[in-house]
């Protein structure tokens, strides 16, 4: 296309991305700016989703520790959580009919939940939308962060480009094209969630990942049913581990929670780690609802929403460094989820809290020095800003986001180097008797470990879905409220098109058959027998897996269209 022009827009804070992390920044930095006696600092959050919520899916038991931070009245102030943890239960599936339950004394610490509460992260983040607009920050939904911008040096992140509306398959604009917008600040805040893709660009650009080792990562696959009123018990907190997993060669977990009005929410996560190329997560899912145990509460119920999205797990051994020229990484865009408490919320609005205050004391003492809060850019030659805000590492050192990342920093890796069994074991002993002395380490990516068709592998026999308790992906996709316009080039990029077919299809049956949750990619037969790759782009729910699991690195997921993609209810 020919050049563009666009309107910019001037910013003291750009935040990318609409969850947890993204708005407490929002919200902490004009918390103090008010407190502070400087009123004009403004805050704009752009969201890719049609609605603040749309994207946002989570088990979720929610520690309220960043939130009694954040807002200590928070429950005079209505926030939507409400379910207090009532029963902790821990299982580990022995088949596919016998399950043994856990003594609380045995279940690591860290994944106790007393004081806990069950909710719906999107309706929690609406409610933080709600105050962080209260706050004057503007918020954009339906506006994707595009393209990161810099300073004409190119050291800097200026900003941010949202996506421009309107663009055909071909690649050309269309009668209702719609240009982005640029959106310039002093500091830019990436908070897109896991595998992020334009945090993933700044990691590369400026080494931020250096000397840390390999994230890792998890796909969690989330059903919300409402159960029958006789079998709801709110407060109910299930997890495990186990068959059908187990049968597999592959590790992860599966939650089942309690909610309000008589729904549960359930679902796995599976690691990303696993090698077994005939692994179809989706039907894992599926096959572990038909156990006993859990089946008892789903049956006479109904499904009403479906979701996947990837996790972060690699955890404090995985952190990048945080902070660049012009911008910061928060929440699941550094990797701040605590696998070890199958949490992220209360980490991801803890680092966007500390961000933030570091954010302001940098434009603060920029403002007292003489720079125009109103000139959100740096001005060449003048000290008014500090460039890279390595105060919020300090704060990060220095706060307990760090300490409880630390002290679980050998979770993951102790289940991936040992096992389930081992690995719980060696986990019991370092979060409930003696922190270990050494750090264990996990030096393999995830996408490298899939071994090929040819080795020996356990081929699950997955059942026909029967469409009352076990459902196929398109089916799934339709209660997500998928919705992509068809008209527009695809946001999943093959760096090269003949290697799903010609390379990943005789060595791993092109597992992205099988890895995605919402049926995205298909290997089709041509009426001569040949096989040709098919991208179903509307279907896609935006959980990346494949830009994780890609045994290649062939596939880079892009955002689409704003407004596209899911749109979660209660999720």
């Amino acid at each position: 296309m020919e050049h563009i022009e666009r309107e910019a827009m001037e910013f003291d804070v750009v935040i990318v991305g609409a969850g947890p992390s993204g708005l407490s920044a929002a919200i902490r930095l004009r918390q103090l700016a008010i407190e502070n006696n400087l009123p004009d600092l403004s805050v704009c959050v752009v969201e890719k989703g049609s609605e603040v919520g749309a994207h946002i899916l989570s088990g979720a038991v929610l520690e309220p520790r960043a939130l009694n931070e954040l807002f200590p009245d928070w429950k005079d102030q209505g926030a939507p959580v409400t379910v207090e943890v009532t029963q902790d239960d821990t299982y580990f599936l022995l088949s596919d009919e016998k399950s043994q339950k856990m003594p609380y004394w045995m279940v690591p610490k860290s994944m106790h939940n007393e004081g806990n509460y069950v909710i719906s992260l999107g309706n929690v983040v609406r409610w933080l939308g709600q105050k962080a607009e209260e706050l004057e920050v503007s918020i954009f939904p339906g506006f994707a962060a595009a393209e990161i911008l810099y300073h004409e040096d190119g050291s800097t992140v200026k900003g941010i480009q949202t996506g421009d509306m309107g663009i055909g398959k071909d690649g050309q604009p269309t009668h209702n094209f719609t240009p982005g917008y640029e959106l310039h600040a002093k500091y830019t805040l990436f908070a897109e969630g896991c595998r992020g893709h334009l945090g993933k660009r700044l990691i590369a650009k400026y080494n931020l990942d250096q000397d840390v080792d390999p994230q890792h990562y998890g796909i969690g696959i989330k059903e919300l049913w409402e159960i029958d009123p006789a079998k709801h018990k709110p407060g109910l907190v299930m997890h495990g581990a186990g068959w059908p997993l187990s049968e597999t060669g592959s590790s992860g977990g599966w939650w089942l929670y309690h909610a309000e009005n008589n729904q549960v929410t359930l679902g796995m996560i599976v690691d990303l780690s696993y090698e077994n190329p005939h692994m179809y997560p989706f039907m894992e899912m599926q096959r572990w609802k038909t156990h006993p145990l859990i089946k008892q509460y789903l049956e006479g119920g109904k499904r009403i929403s479906y979701g996947a999205r990837a996790v972060v797990k690699g955890g404090f051994n995985a952190l990048p460094k945080l902070t660049f020229p012009g911008g910061c990484l928060i929440g699941d865009d550094a990797g701040f989820l605590n696998f070890s408490k199958i949490k992220g919320s209360h980490t991801a609005m803890k680092s966007g809290m500390l961000c933030a205050e570091a954010v302001f004391e940098a434009i603060q003492a920029g403002a007292e020095k003489g720079g125009d809060l109103m000139v959100a850019r740096v001005i060449e030659g003048e000290d008014h800003f500090i460039q890279e805000v390595t105060s919020y590492t300090e704060k990060y050192n220095n706060s307990w986001l760090k300490e409880e990342l630390y002290n679980a920093r050998n979770f993951g890796p102790a289940m991936h180097k040992f096992g389930q069994w081992v690995g719980g074991a060696f986990n019991f002993i370092d979060q409930n008797i003696f922190k270990v002395p050494f750090t264990l380490h996990d030096l393999k990516q995830d996408f490298a470990v899939i071994k090929t068709v040819d080795a020996e592998h356990f081929k699950p026999n997955y059942p026909k879905p029967d469409g009352k308790l076990t459902f196929d992906r398109l089916s799934s996709v339709f209660v997500s409220n998928t919705v992509h316009e068809e008209n527009q080039p695809a946001h999943l990029k093959l760096t090269n098109p003949e290697i799903p077919i010609q390379v990943n299809l005789p060595k791993w049956d092109e597992p992205a058959q099988r890895y995605c949750p919402a049926g995205v990619y298909e290997v089709m037969d041509h009426e001569d027998g040949s096989k040709r790759f098919q991208i179903n782009a509307a279907n896609c729910v935006h959980c990346k897996t494949c830009d994780i699991k890609d045994p290649s690195q062939n596939i880079t997921w892009v955002t689409p269209e704003g407004g596209g993609g899911p749109n979660y209810p209660n999720m």
